[in-house]
Formats: C-alpha cells, sequence, structure tokens
C-alpha cells in the first residue's frame, strides 16, 4: 500500500513538474523562431536556385557570356547575390537560437526556478539592444521583401506573354536585357515572340520553375518579416514588464 502512495506521489509530482514546464514556455519566441526558421530557409533555398535557374536562362536563350574575372557583369553579380544568401543563411541561424534564449531568460519559468530576481543595469541594455537589432532586421527583410518582388515581376511578365502567344502572333514584342539594367546599353540582348528561341524558352522547364521558385523566395521574405514583427512585440512586452513591475520582479510568459 505504502510503496503504491509514494508511486503515485512520484507520478503526480512528474505531471506537475511537466505542466510548470511547459506553462513556462515563451510561446509567443517559440513561434516567432520556427517562422524565421521557415522563412529563411526559404527564402535563401529557393533564391539560391531561382538565381542558377537565371543564369541558365541567359546563357541558353538570350546568349549572354560571362566576360573576364575582373568585370562586373551581371554574373558577378548573381554570384555575390549566392554570397549574401550564404550569409543571411549562417547569420540568422545565429540569430534565431539568440531571439530564444532571449524569450527564455525573460519568462516566469526562471523565476519560479531560481526565485525572485531584479533585472541589472546590464540586462536592460542587452533587452534594448535586442529590440533595436530585430527592429532593424525587420527593416531590413522588408527592403528585401521588395527587392525580391522585381524578379517576380519581371518573370510574370515574361511568362505571361508565354500564356498568350496566341494574342501575340500580330504584335512583334520584344523582351531586351538592357531594358532591366542586365547587359550594357552597347550589347543588344533580346529575344521577340516570333523567334525560335522564345517558343523553346516558353516551353521549357526553366522559366516556370525559376519564376514559381522566386515566387516563394518571395513568400519566405515576407514570412521573415512576419517572424520580426512577432518577436519585436514579445520582446517589447517583455522588457516594458521587467522594467516597469515591480523593478524586474514580474516575469512575463512570452
Amino acid at each position: 500500500m505504502e510503496e503504491n502512495m509514494e508511486e503515485g506521489q512520484t507520478q503526480k509530482g512528474c505531471f506537475e513538474c511537466c505542466i510548470k514546464c511547459l506553462g513556462g514556455i515563451p510561446y509567443a519566441s517559440l513561434i516567432a523562431t520556427i517562422l524565421l526558421y521557415a522563412g529563411v530557409a526559404l527564402f535563401c533555398g529557393c533564391g539560391h536556385e531561382a538565381l542558377s535557374g537565371t543564369v541558365t536562362i541567359l546563357q541558353n536563350y538570350f546568349e549572354v557570356v560571362r566576360g573576364p574575372i575582373d568585370t562586373l557583369d551581371v554574373f558577378t553579380m548573381i554570384d555575390i547575390l549566392k554570397y549574401v544568401i550564404y550569409g543571411v543563411a549562417s547569420a540568422f541561424f545565429v540569430y534565431g537560437i539568440l531571439l530564444m534564449v532571449e524569450g527564455f531568460f525573460t519568462t516566469g519559468a526562471i523565476r519560479d526556478l531560481y526565485g525572485d530576481f531584479k533585472i541589472t543595469t546590464c540586462g536592460r541594455c542587452v533587452s534594448a539592444w535586442f529590440i533595436m537589432l530585430t527592429y532593424i532586421f525587420m527593416l531590413a527583410w522588408l527592403g528585401v521583401t521588395a527587392f525580391t518582388s522585381l524578379p517576380v515581376f519581371m518573370y510574370f511578365n515574361i511568362w505571361n506573354m508565354c500564356q498568350n502567344t496566341t494574342i501575340t502572333d500580330g504584335a512583334n514584342l520584344c523582351l531586351d536585357l538592357r531594358q532591366f539594367g542586365l547587359v550594357t546599353i552597347s550589347e543588344e540582348r533580346k529575344v521577340c515572340t516570333g523567334s525560335d528561341k522564345f517558343m523553346k524558352m516558353c516551353e521549357s522547364n526553366e522559366l516556370d520553375m525559376t519564376f514559381h521558385l522566386f515566387i516563394c523566395a518571395l513568400a519566405g521574405a515576407g514570412a521573415a518579416v512576419i517572424a520580426m514583427a512577432a518577436g519585436i512585440s514579445a520582446l517589447v512586452r517583455n522588457y516594458v514588464t521587467l522594467t516597469s513591475q515591480s523593478l524586474g520582479k514580474y516575469c512575463t510568459r512570452f
């Protein structure tokens, strides 16, 4: 009988401990971190493959030739953008961990485990700095979203022309890369609707795949913006609560 009572108390204690741990999870920070990882992964992965598809389209259908190594042409800019994507993926992997750690250290779970505590001046400075950094990242991702919408718009026009080839039979429409700033003014790299290259480009998988990859990259950038907004909301709430109520004795669960 005593063994059964002790076993029941042990199970009850484990259950209460699990409930206590689950109650102390910063769900807002957790959701923001997961959304940030998903958005960055979608943007970096799809953006990288979309840039590779763009290189294939430029070489196969517009006959753009890669220049010397010391010249800054469209292929060099694409390579630079790929390296930027590598850096973004690495940086925001670390930032996501820091965002989650900051959320955990401003929850009620720390107070319940270690007792009431007062936030120090250094802690307030770190929290304020993290809020400012998150706000800057949110503005940066807004810029990335706007920048990513440009190739989506360009590919949408090309894709729309391919979908309406029967309507454009009578008109001689051309896609000139000089209009997009991809080549110099002296170079004439264009594909017209009545040419075989245009028909082959429309029938190829590269155009359709690259267009949809850029759309996915745009969606990933938008998800990162939403994650930054959710993260900064949780950080501001935690910071205000920690600094205003009882000099940091009250903790939140965000």
